[in-house]
């Protein structure tokens, strides 16, 4: 079974740029250009994990990330926190309840960088599955 990932990004060349790689990994791609579109398609199809761009216009990422996090609904989904600022903000962006932290401008600059991407997409993934599993799921 393909997994839904939620891609928020207002930019649209990032955007296409990140589908285009994630579509190739195999993953169903949803989008959403703000926060809160963001908010709506994540609670109307339940993604697997959603990749937040933390600047976005109507609702920035940390209130979306609080907004998924604060929902019964959407709290388990994992999201992965895109941004170009300082990966000084990643403590604040776990404690908020962001399942990993990506600096979005590494995917122009290092043609590497798309298989760090995808393989934190893959861990962050592999985990939730673990977690909805259960313990023994653990061992």
């Amino acid at each position: 079974m393909k997994e839904t990932l939620l891609l928020v990004e207002d930019n649209k060349i990032q955007r296409i740029a990140n589908e285009r790689i994630l579509h190739r990994a195999g993953y169903t791609v949803l989008n959403a250009a703000d926060g809160e579109e963001a908010l709506r398609v994540a609670r109307e199809n339940l993604p697997d994990l959603v990749l937040l761009d933390l600047m976005l216009p109507k609702l920035d990422g940390p209130q979306v990330l609080q907004g998924l996090k604060g929902g019964a609904a959407t709290a388990h989904i994992p999201v992965i926190a895109l941004t170009s600022l300082s990966e000084a903000n990643e403590d604040r962006l776990r404690d908020a309840g962001a399942a990993g932290f990506f600096s979005k401008s590494k995917l122009f600059d290092d043609r590497a960088a798309a298989g760090h991407f995808l393989e934190l997409i893959a861990r962050v993934l592999e985990k939730s599955r673990k977690e909805k599993a259960g313990p023994a799921a653990c061992d």
